[in-house]
């Protein structure tokens, strides 16, 4: 007799058990997921002493904004052999070496025309002009399906 009171207690508990499962993995109440967003347009200058006939020199790139009319230079040290250096306009003012203007005001990433050159012992060896454009950055909402 014990087997025929245990078998209905038995089978309420794996009942249970199954809608506990069922409770347990369902899914909760959906919310929206959250984006945050960046846009940062940059531009790389670069310098090179082609066949390295140079040895060590000091590249001094300067950028002017065309429509402020203000001027950021930043002053890179190439050491032998390296020949070259890249640089990134606007850099971050957190860089030990960043594009400031005379007055130490780092240079932003904002739109407009540019004109650039390279100064090497007070010489102009390379220059160009470049645009910064405006941004404009979407943000989609997606909701999670219930």
């Amino acid at each position: 007799m014990q087997t025929s009171t245990l078998a209905p207690l038995k089978r309420l508990l794996s009942v249970v058990g199954f809608l506990l499962m069922i409770f347990v993995l369902s899914p909760t109440e959906s919310r929206a997921q959250t984006w945050l967003v960046s846009t940062d347009p940059y531009v790389k200058l670069g310098v090179m002493d082609k066949f390295g006939q140079l040895g060590t020199y000091t590249a001094k790139f300067v950028v002017t904004n065309q429509t402020s009319g203000k001027e950021y230079t930043l002053v890179k040290e190439v050491e032998k052999g390296q020949n070259g250096v890249d640089v990134v306009f606007p850099s971050p003012a957190t860089d030990a070496d960043y594009f400031k203007t005379d007055a130490g005001e780092a240079a932003k990433s904002q739109p407009g025309r540019y004109v650039w050159q390279c100064m090497v012992g007070g010489k102009k060896v390379v220059g160009g002009k470049f645009d910064i454009p405006n941004v404009a950055n979407d943000v989609t909402v997606v909701e999670k399906g219930r």
